[in-house]
């Protein structure tokens, strides 16, 4: 073989080399495209999808490709439904049924509805064209939208909570106050499983993370013994942290329980409200520490804005204190720790994991970022999350 046949051997061997790299390319990128589309909707794309998709990635435009993610029917009917359902029962299961609550969270995400509403709002979201309607005392309306497999991104209608529920505007809480969460943190006991859930919902804590023994007892209610066991250290080194911090916000839902009477009575399974009249349940127990706090209104006050707590970043622009549900909802979801717990939880959606390394640890706090700076819009943290994870 002579010299000028070698150098054309190297030539072709070459081009084969480059269009292999090329192809290599061109596939990682699809297959990039492919699984933003498949984390964020759940089913896979359309050749014409991923095509635009594809297109988008080689562009080194991966946000715009995300965001056609976010259009499709299965986002909204699938992965925000199944998202959402766990923080609407205490099994936390995701086997039940659409309801108000939900419905309401998927409406906020694709109308970009500023999420830092979402335990304030007077805004709910029914299903248009479901019959029967929207009931305060029963949950038929969203699930005969389910039953049906109801198009939630064209069909879901926001409307007043307030006319839905039966209850003053003021009263209002956004999720706290939903049909669905009410029915399963107002009924019975004491009121704070519906504060605990919210906590654990949407601050990203259980009750033992925000344990503070240094806060004064003084509102700490009757219920709750100081000498457990007849061991008063109990109390001291444990029921304390919790409830030094829980009681004075829990005061907000003071007016606030769900009549679990029989679903054939009028007027019964649903949320009541009873401005100026504290529930009886906040006297549940009342000798158990007759010297406890009596409970008196709706006034809250937040203790967790000094001592180890205040990591949670607190809104300067709030006082910290305020009367009802709704002022109260509005002190959890302007707190840093609010919108990157959003963050966390539409990321371990997404990219089937919790943050763990510093790439990840960094994302998400820019994300948090972002989302607080631009309007806590969390549609797009959906779309951001799924380019971060695009490769793995």
């Amino acid at each position: 073989m002579d010299t000028q046949q070698v150098s054309k051997l190297k030539k072709v061997g070459l081009a084969c080399l480059m269009a292999c790299v090329a192809t290599a390319v061109s596939a990682n990128d699809r297959d990039k495209a492919k699984r933003i589309h498949d984390r964020i909707a759940g089913t896979p794309p359309t050749t014409a999808t991923l095509d635009a998709m594809e297109a988008l990635v080689t562009a080194g435009q991966p946000l715009q490709a995300a965001n056609i993610a976010t259009q499709a029917p299965s986002f909204y009917n699938v992965t925000l439904k199944n998202m959402a359902v766990p923080w609407t029962n205490r099994d936390q299961t995701v086997f039940a049924p659409l309801n108000d609550y939900v419905a309401t969270f998927i409406g906020m995400v694709r109308d970009d509805h500023p999420f830092n509403e979402a335990l304030s709002a007077d805004l709910t979201y029914t299903v248009n064209g479901v019959t029967p309607a929207a009931s305060s005392s029963n949950n038929t309306h969203y699930e005969n939208a389910e039953n049906n497999a109801v198009n939630l991104f064209t069909a879901l209608t926001p409307a007043l909570q307030s006319s839905v529920q039966g209850i003053p505007p003021a009263a209002t809480a956004g999720f706290i106050t939903s049909r669905a969460a009410s029915e399963a943190f107002f009924i019975d006991g004491t009121n704070r499983a519906m504060f605990r859930f919210t906590m654990m919902n949407h601050m990203c804590r259980d009750m033992e993370q925000v344990m503070d023994t240094s806060l004064p007892p003084d509102m700490i209610r009757q219920d709750v013994s100081r000498s457990p066991g007849g061991d008063s250290r109990i109390f001291l080194n444990n029921c304390i942290g919790c409830h030094s911090g829980m009681d004075p916000l829990s005061r907000a839902f003071a007016y606030y329980d769900f009549d679990n009477g029989s679903a054939d009575a009028p007027g019964s399974m649903r949320l009541v409200y009873t401005p100026g009249t504290v529930q009886a349940k906040y006297f549940n127990n009342n000798t158990n520490f007759a010297p406890g706090f009596i409970t008196p209104d709706d006034q809250w006050e937040n203790r967790w804005r000094k001592g180890q707590n205040s990591v949670l970043e607190w809104s300067g622009s709030l006082p910290g204190s305020g009367t009802g549900a709704k002022s109260m909802g509005e002190e959890l979801a302007n707190s840093k720790a609010f919108a990157q717990c959003q963050v966390e939880k539409v990321f371990k959606t997404v990219c089937f994991r919790a943050p763990g390394n510093l790439a990840d640890r960094t994302e998400v706090r820019d994300m948090t970022t972002r989302f607080m700076n631009n309007g806590y819009k969390l549609k797009q943290v959906f779309a951001e999350a799924a380019v971060h994870c695009m490769g793995d």
